[in-house]
């Protein structure tokens, strides 16, 4: 067998650009290289693991079954590579570049706003970039190197990641304005079992946590909505109520609703600063890990969302 040496990343980029393309002809054209170079770097590729990785026809070239084995793998690469080539980079920009920042929607409404503000009045030349979505999703992107950190409730405690709880934020029911119990300081889980409950899709954070609490969340809901604004929408009718914890309540899509704090059994979510094992961040990333940690020790935070130090 070759020897490994004689494999570079080069190698890994032709066989990305190819499964990619489907064609010798555009993949080289898109590398800059000659039809014959690629060709000859694919082989090399073929011969060092043995196996053939795409089928050639007269129309198209296709993955063989060991070529969509190993294209993931490929992926993760290259990825993994052209990350620690950026971070070198930003170092050596004395800190321009990009910083991707995951977080889950009421994080990027309620917190991040005033934190961009404050990063970009102290390095006007990092760009930013906010990503939200799910809390699985959130995760994937910092596992997938496609952002630096993630703001997020803790998921799936997922082994390549390290979570640091930064605040903690208590469930509350969310209720028309006009219902009979929005006026209650607080509000016990018997008070609310008879209530019609509107319910968050199971993609989400919010109702995977509610689901190991709440033995009714487990069951299959009457009324289900995947987005926080069409939630909102439908409480607001006066379908049902729905709980959620207060940071989301806080949002503008709720400002027209009732937030009542459940006790007797109290649920806290957990909001963490999600980083990838063994991945260094680049210095405009730290340097927005550190204003976030800076701006929370004397935030003013929406009620029943409370700063944590560990």
């Amino acid at each position: 067998m070759p020897n490994s040496h004689h494999l570079s990343i080069r190698h890994l980029r032709a066989f990305l650009r190819i499964a990619e393309t489907g064609s010798f002809t555009r993949a080289a054209e898109s590398l800059h290289q000659t039809q014959s170079t690629l060709t000859a770097t694919i082989k090399q590729l073929e011969q060092h693991v043995g196996l053939s990785l795409f089928d050639r026809t007269t129309r198209r070239v296709i993955l063989t079954q060991a070529g969509e084995r190993f294209m993931p793998q490929a992926k993760q690469l290259i990825s993994d590579f052209d990350t620690a080539i950026g971070d070198l980079q930003a170092i050596s920009a004395h800190q321009q570049g990009l910083v991707t920042v995951a977080a889950s929607p009421s994080t990027v409404s309620r917190l991040l706003p005033k934190l961009v503000q404050l990063y970009k009045t102290q390095y006007p030349d990092v760009d930013i970039c906010l990503r939200d979505d799910n809390a699985a999703q959130l995760e994937q992107l910092v596992i997938s190197n496609d952002a630096d950190f993630a703001i997020a409730a803790s998921h799936s405690q997922h082994p390549d990641l390290e979570y640091r709880q930064i605040l903690s934020d208590d469930y509350g029911a969310v209720l028309a304005r006009h219902h009979p119990l929005s006026d209650m300081p607080t509000l016990s889980w018997q008070q609310i079992a008879g209530e019609p409950l509107i319910h968050l899709s199971r993609d989400s954070a919010i109702r995977q946590q509610l689901t190991e609490h709440i033995p009714a969340f487990s069951r299959p809901p009457g009324l289900e909505v995947s987005t926080t604004a069409g939630l909102a929408a439908l409480v607001e009718q006066g379908l049902g109520i729905t709980l959620l914890p207060a940071l989301a309540a806080s949002t503008t899509a709720f400002q027209n609703l009732s937030f009542v704090p459940l006790n007797a059994p109290a649920i806290t979510r957990r909001i963490c600063i999600i980083t990838r094992k063994s991945r260094s961040l680049s210095p405009a990333a730290a340097s927005f890990l550190q204003l976030i940690t800076e701006y929370l020790e004397h935030a003013r935070l929406p009620g029943h969302v409370r700063l944590t130090r560990e």
